[in-house]
Formats: C-alpha cells, structure tokens, sequence
C-alpha cells in the first residue's frame, strides 16, 4: 500500500509518542501491584488478583492494603513506602487517592506503567477531570503508560489484569480486542466465548485519557510481526478522537493481512448545525463513520452478535492455510451439508439476499453421492442428508464438497441434535474433515442447549460455532462486500487546483454561491454541466433562449429549495411561455433572477457533500432527484476518493440494479459517473471552505454524466 509523503510524515511523527504511551512495562511487566487487592472476589480489587492468580502470571505480584496481612495467599504492603521497586501499578481505590498513588510510585517505585480501574473522574464530574488531568501530568512527567481510567483492565498471554469475567481461552493467533466501554466489553466477550473465539489480547481503554483505540492500533501496526502476531483485531468505539490517525493504522494493518471489524455506537445522530441543503440533511457522524471503514477496509458492523461473528468467521479464515494470505478470499459459491430442511433453505434465502451463489448440483459427481447417502437424501444443494443420517453420511457429504464440486469456495455444515445419532461422532468426523478439508468449513451447531456438552467438546479443539445460520450469512456478506484499504493517493489530473483556490479566495461572504461560481468551480474540476444562463433582465433571458434553442428549462435563482417553492419549470418551448415563468418566478420570496438552461433527458443522479469536523467531507451518492430525502439509498466516502473507492461506492447502493438497467432500460455509464465522484472529492480536497453541495440531479444518458444543478454553501 503506498501513502502520500503527507501520510508518511505523519506516521513518523507519531512514532515516539507511540512508543512513549505503550512500553514494556505495560506489555510484559516484571512486576505487578495491585492497589486495593482484597479477599473479597466479588468486588473489583478482590476479583483482579484471583485473575491474575487463574492466568498463571509468572513474574511477581504484590498488594496494597491497609487493612488486609494477606491477600489470597500473597502477603500485604500496608502502604507504598514498604512497595519494593514494580514495573506496573493496577488502581482499584477511590478516584480521590489515584494522583497520590500513581505520583508516589512513578516517582519513588519507578512504576512505569499504570492501569486504573477506579470510576468517578472526568466521566461523571469536572472535579473527577481534575484528578483525571493530574494523573495524566504525572504519567507524562515520568514516561509512564496508562490505560483508563474507568476500565476494566487489560488482558494479555502474560497477565489477566481485569476483574470481569469472562476470561476467555487466550492464544497467540486470537483475535485483538479494544474496547472503549468496559461493561461492553464484557458482553462481546460473553458471546464470543459462547461461539469458541480465541482471543489473543483484550484491552478495555475507558476514558482513554492517554491511550485510546487509535494508539493502540498504532502499536500494533507499528510493531506487527507476520510470524508471531494475531491477524485479527476486534473494536468497540465509542469515539474516534483522530480519524486521520486511526485511519492510518488501521489500513496499515489490513494491508499487512490483518482482518478487522468494529462496532461504532452513537453515531446516529446528525450535526448540531441545521442542514439546508439534501446532503446536510441526510449526512451525519454516522455518514462519516461508514466513509472513514470504507476508505480503511474494515467490516463494519452494528452489535455485539455481529462482531462475534465477524470474528469467528475471520477465525474460520485463518485457519485455512491457503486463505490466511489471503486479505479478501474469494467466497461466492457455496455448499451446504444439512440434516434439516428448513435451516439449509433459510440460509440458501440469506446467503442470495447477500449477493452469493448457492449453485445446484447435478451430474456424475451429484449421482455418486446419491449412491453413497441414505435414501431420500438429497444432494441438488442445500445437500440434505437427513435426520437419521449418520456420521459416515455427514462425512462423505463434505468429502464430495472437496473433490467433486469444484465451484464451492466454502462449505455450510448444519449439524443439530436430531435424537437419533451419536453428536459427539458426528462432531469428531467435522474436526477431522475440518483438519483435512482444503475448503472452509463454517460450522452451525445450533443446540446449545440440548447439546452443550458435546458442542463444547468441539470448541476445545480450537473451533468456532456459528448457532444461527442467518446471522452468518449476514454477517459474511458484511465481509465479502467491504472493499480493500483505498490508497492513499488524489486523482489530480484534469482538475485545475489554482483556478479552485482562486474562485474560492475570490468569495467574501458565507452563504450559499451564486450559480456562475458555482459553474466555475466544477469547470474547474472538470465535471460537465448543462449550458446555462441567469439573468433578472426579461429581455436578455428570451434572447439568449432563442440562441440556445428550445425547449429550455427555467428555474428561480435565490431560493434554496426551488421545487419547493415551485420555482422549477420544465419543457418551455416559446418566448411567450418563458416570459410568463419569468414574471411569476420573479415574485416567489427570496428570488433575485432566473437560470434557464438547455433541456436534457436521462436517468437522475446525485452526488452530495458535507463536511464533519475532525473526519473531513463525506461525499455522497445514489439516485437523484427526490429519491435522495424520499430512499436516503446513499453510500457516502471520505475524501479524496479514488476510482476503486467511487467504484465501490456506486455498487453498494440498494438501487444498483437501475444503475445497471432493468426492464429494457440501459444502464449509466457507471466509470464515467464515477470519475465526476473522484474529482468531486478532489475539489473538496482544496476546498475546505465548502461545508455543504448538491449535484442534484446529474442525467445520465448514453455515456454522459452531466450535471443540471448544483449549489454550494460556503463558510470561511
């Protein structure tokens, strides 16, 4: 992946901060103390030190309690001063005594690395951002890492340091789960473990006052090891704080053959300034966030049981040795090996509602597993081997999967409890044909309750359990169609950047732009626009109508909305008719002339643009006209876009289908649509006194993509 000198001078500039907020001490600590460790495991400073004790940590813990001689077989310090020199200090007091402890033992102790469980800072009141701030200073002041306040810990192959439960099987080739809600957290990890996900490391930042979601994608990026590192990373956020920095690095990372998903929660809200404009009432925070997943390649996803299972599925995927290398696999085709009509037939639904193929199967190799199956089974795909089927039957399924059925890229197994056969047969031969298959095997072992046991046997052996076939679909879907990390890179050719910046500079006041600035900026930009003209002089406007031939197409100049205002006229084809619009237009409120222009056909478009604070322009797109507000099917991207990204944007449209062409009617040029998007984005780019602009519609016709009317809002 190649990034602008931009790009990289930022990564290089953050490199010693990154290495300044996340050190050794925190990663692999020699030493721990636990402030506040008690004997009560119900409670926070009772229960992190038995996690600490089940993790099997194998460098040396201590405690401090003023009230306690011994803590669960360790003995007590009564206070900081008897504390030999420690590497990491975990926090579960009162929030009024951390700046006490964290200056003593960064000062005295030579603590380098603190992790605070304790509530009550700069979450709940301004006094609490006060200690929360002097915490800060003091790990600043002396180099130390600090993970919270407000968290539940961190969780690592070296120690446990968090006092939830549950503490989930640990392996190097687990997924890297951040957090920026503690008690949310503990949910995601209650259904991952529930579906036999391994996780590699947990962190739970809370107020992530010096370490934050991004920082620690930064270090993981910055020190990423192909051999020995996890390839999937896990997110819960709440706030993106830097998106050009997450941006950064979580690019970096999938471009490294990592996977990674996330959950943004509160991001549905739309901007504190009013929206004039379609793009300003349809974009929002959440608009960015799906722009800023988009342009990184990250598999956004909406709760915690879709998280899970994005993680099992990218789990799935790594086990597969050719697949591992494999960013974005191919994963069209499927098989399905089912005991159970009806769930082969709702996932068969789910998976062609997701865009993927589930293809019949006939010929030699059909006829021969027919032969092999009991009678009544049927092998057309969905491959239904019945209930009384048996594990050999289940066994031979898959192995025609493999060598007989050559299009299946992957391979559904539905697998319940019927009360007929033996499931801890049935779910040894799927761990053997997991083990030998060359395929993907996603498992869906939906009895969890009649069937715990011998589920929970399977997962010992290192696999995932997808219970509910239709989540799954969903969510592989979600994967297969989020698109690669986008280069870092803008489109300039044919964009003419100084003549932007001299129209924009040229404007004085804020507000809405007059339509020849308007022409001139997307001249500028090298986006077509229908000939026009604007003129409050009845005389001029006819004659110059007479030149341009009709009909024509009249519309009021002032008003933002001019439809609503009925400020649009189409299909003028006299001098006479004009003349009347032009009178009656002229006393709608607000109106300071008319715009005519030639009248074109075709299907309507639109591209849009808002600009978000701390993200940049979203740009908008889909169907025009008052499609925008009456579907809102728009994908929004950040800019700069570039071609794959537009690309991207366009297919991923509900309406994709008309752009194509349906019922007889061609479809849009789709690349040309595109280019106006990337130089769109461009224009933005050098432009970011433009907070809002409308496209809309653009006609497109033949491979024309022209725009009818734009209007842009500027604010400096």
């Amino acid at each position: 992946m190649q990034f602008s000198k931009e790009m990289i001078t930022f990564a290089t500039n953050l490199l010693t901060e990154s290495l300044f907020m996340i050190n050794q001490q925190l990663l692999k600590p020699e030493s721990i103390v636990v402030v506040g460790g008690s004997n009560n495991v119900h409670k926070p400073g009772g229960a992190i030190v038995r996690n600490l004790l089940q993790g099997n940590y194998q460098g040396t813990l201590r405690i401090i309690n003023p009230k306690e001689d011994e803590v669960q077989g360790i003995k007590v310090y009564h206070n900081p001063e008897e504390l030999p020199p420690t590497d990491m200090a975990i926090l579960v007091v009162a929030a009024k005594f951390c700046p006490g402890y964290v200056e003593y033992l960064a000062k005295e102790k030579n603590v380098r690395a603190f992790i605070i469980i304790s509530a009550g800072f700069g979450e709940e009141t301004k006094e609490g951002a006060v200690l929360e701030q002097q915490v800060l200073d003091t790990c600043e002041k002396y180099g130390a890492s600090l993970i919270g306040p407000n968290c539940i810990g961190v969780m690592t192959n070296h120690y446990h340091g968090v006092f939830t439960k549950p503490v989930p099987v640990l392996s190097p080739k687990g997924a890297d789960f951040i957090s920026g809600s503690g008690a949310t957290a503990v949910f995601i990890l209650e259904s991952a473990v529930q579906k036999g996900l391994q996780f590699n490391s947990v962190w739970s930042i809370g107020n992530g006052k010096q370490i934050g979601i991004e920082d620690v994608l930064q270090y993981m990026d910055e020190h990423f090891d192909p051999e020995h590192d996890s390839r999937i990373k896990l997110l819960y956020i709440e706030n993106i704080s830097n998106p050009d920095k997450f941006l950064l690095h979580a690019s970096n990372l999938i471009s490294k053959g990592c996977r990674i998903a996330a959950v943004k929660a509160g991001s549905s809200a739309s901007g504190s300034r009013a929206a004039s404009s379609h793009t300003g009432a349809i974009a929002s925070s959440d608009s960015a966030v799906d722009a800023l997943f988009r342009k990184a390649g990250i598999v956004r996803c909406y709760g915690r049981e879709e998280l899970t299972t994005v993680g099992c599925i990218f789990w799935v995927l790594e086990e597969d040795s050719k697949l591992r290398e494999v960013a974005h696999p191919k994963l069209d085709n499927f098989a399905i090996v089912t005991h159970a009509g009806g769930p082969g037939v709702m996932l068969t639904d789910a998976l062609s509602k997701g865009g993927m193929n589930i293809p019949a199967y006939e010929g030699e190799g059909a006829d021969r597993l027919k032969a092999n199956l009991l009678p009544g089974s049927s092998v057309h795909n969905p491959i239904d081997i019945l209930a009384t089927g048996t594990p050999e039957n289940l066994g031979t399924a898959i192995d025609a999967c493999e060598k007989d059925f050559p299009e299946a890229d992957a391979i559904f197994v539905i697998f319940g409890s019927p009360g007929l056969v033996e499931l801890y047969e049935a779910y040894a031969m799927l761990d053997k044909k997991i083990r030998e298959c060359s395929k993907p095997i996603f498992p869906i072992l939906p009895c969890l309750n009649t069937a715990g046991p011998e589920v929970a046997e399977f997962l010992s052996k290192g696999h995932v359990n997808f219970a509910d076939e239709v989540t799954l679909a969903t969510a592989l879907a979600q994967v297969r169609n989020t698109p690669k990390p986008a280069k870092q890179e803008m489109a300039l050719e044919g964009v003419d950047v100084a003549g932007i910046r001299r129209v924009i500079d040229g404007i004085k006041e804020n507000g809405y732009i007059a339509p020849q600035k308007v022409r001139e900026l997307l001249t500028c930009a090298g986006i077509p626009m229908v000939p026009e003209f604007v003129s409050a002089d009845k005389e001029e406007l006819i004659a110059e109508a007479e030149k341009m031939g009709y009909p024509i197409v009249a519309k009021v100049v002032g008003p933002v909305h001019k439809s609503d205002v009925g400020g649009v006229t189409l299909n003028i084809r006299s001098k006479e008719h004009l003349a009347s619009e032009f009178d009656r237009m002229m006393q709608i409120k607000d109106a300071n002339s008319v715009m005519i222009q030639k009248m074109i056909s075709g299907m309507e478009l639109f591209i849009g643009a808002k600009y978000e604070d701390r993200f940049g322009h979203i740009v908008l797109c889909g169907l025009g006209g008052i499609f925008v507000e009456a579907l809102k099917d728009v994908s929004s991207g950040l800019a700069p876009l570039t071609m794959p990204e537009a690309e991207s944007m366009i297919r991923s449209l509900r309406g994709y289908k008309i752009l194509q062409g349906t019922r007889g009617q061609k479809g849009i040029n789709q690349q040309r649509y595109a280019e106006i998007i990337v130089r769109l984005s461009t224009l933005l780019r050098h432009a970011t006194e433009i907070k809002e602009m409308d496209l809309n519609p653009l006609l497109a016709e033949g491979d024309n993509v022209t725009a009818v009317d734009a209007r842009i809002l500027i604010e400096k």
